[in-house]
């Protein structure tokens, strides 16, 4: 188990752990179930509809002011018991590109020992900072989610509901990762309709997206203002858009290469026919 330093409690503490399995109903889904956090405890971000959030706010583990950050000679040491046959993910329950990045650069650390062990990883990320890193991310071993919600600055400073980069400063890292033959795409995570111009989302030049609909709990209802008529599916604690409606919402997008990232077991099955990669709906390179 991985500790964390949290530099305002002058203390070791402990998230549970920066490496971990995903297992349940994810973890069955989702072939990169391997999750590294280099920072925990809650995220600068801080999105109303992070599932993160609504499971760690009620428990007090979730603090976006002031997350934990992991302590790079524990992940050195806990680097020889990852799976060399797996893509770890950089990201799971907290940014690993967050602003506390800028200062303590665990993630560009973790980066080089994954790189020197010749471990494939994946990053998803809100931030645009990635874009920074390309003096030493692997052409062979990265793999690159820019995670956006709106693609509209104004909107975005108008609703208030991340703390992110700029919806523009991420489409730009998008782009220049492409044009530099990285392994890159656009997540639409959550997709909220009315929250896309999809004209300008298939007008970008994006090859590739992801997309992951919206699925609320209690506390993300609470946080995050939208209009949840529509929302009337019931599953493993969350309720979900019907399929009609998600492959509705999903016909607007015209990138020439689009997964869906599903949670609801029967939608699963049938995205499974329609994603590019039917074992592996990142649909990694």
């Amino acid at each position: 188990m991985v500790e964390i330093w949290n530099k305002n409690e002058e203390r070791m503490k402990d998230f549970g752990g920066s490496f971990k399995i995903v297992e349940g109903n994810e973890g069955s889904k989702c072939p990169h179930n391997v999750r590294l956090d280099t920072y925990g405890c809650g995220c600068m971000h801080d999105c109303n509809y992070c599932y993160a959030k609504s499971l760690l706010d009620f428990r007090n583990l979730w603090n976006a002011e002031n997350p934990s950050v992991a302590n790079i000679e524990d992940i050195r040491k806990a680097m020889n018991k990852l799976p060399r046959n797996k893509v770890i993910r950089l990201g799971g329950m907290t940014d690993c590109f967050q602003p506390l990045e800028r200062i303590h650069r665990v993630t560009y650390k973790t980066i080089k020992m994954l790189n020197k062990r010749k471990i494939p990883y994946l990053i998803v990320t809100k931030s645009n900072l990635v874009s920074e890193y390309t003096d030493i991310l692997d052409k062979d071993l990265a793999h690159i989610q820019i995670t956006c919600t709106t693609l509209d600055d104004d909107l975005y400073k108008r609703l208030k509901y991340e703390k992110a980069s700029l919806p523009s400063e991420r489409i730009k890292a998008i782009l220049e990762l492409q044009d530099k033959g990285y392994d890159i795409a656009i997540r639409l995570s959550p997709l909220i309709e009315e929250f896309i111009d999809f004209d300008k989302l298939n007008s970008l030049g994006i090859n590739k997206a992801i997309v992951e609909f919206l699925r609320v709990n209690h506390w993300i209802e609470k946080w995050f203002d939208i209009d949840y008529s529509k929302y009337k599916i019931t599953e493993n604690g969350y309720r979900h858009l019907p399929l009609s409606e998600k492959k509705r919402i999903y016909a607007k997008i015209k990138i020439p290469s689009v997964s869906v990232c599903e949670d609801v077991t029967q939608h699963y099955e049938y995205w499974k026919t329609i994603n590019p990669n039917k074992e592996d709906c990142c649909n990694l390179r």
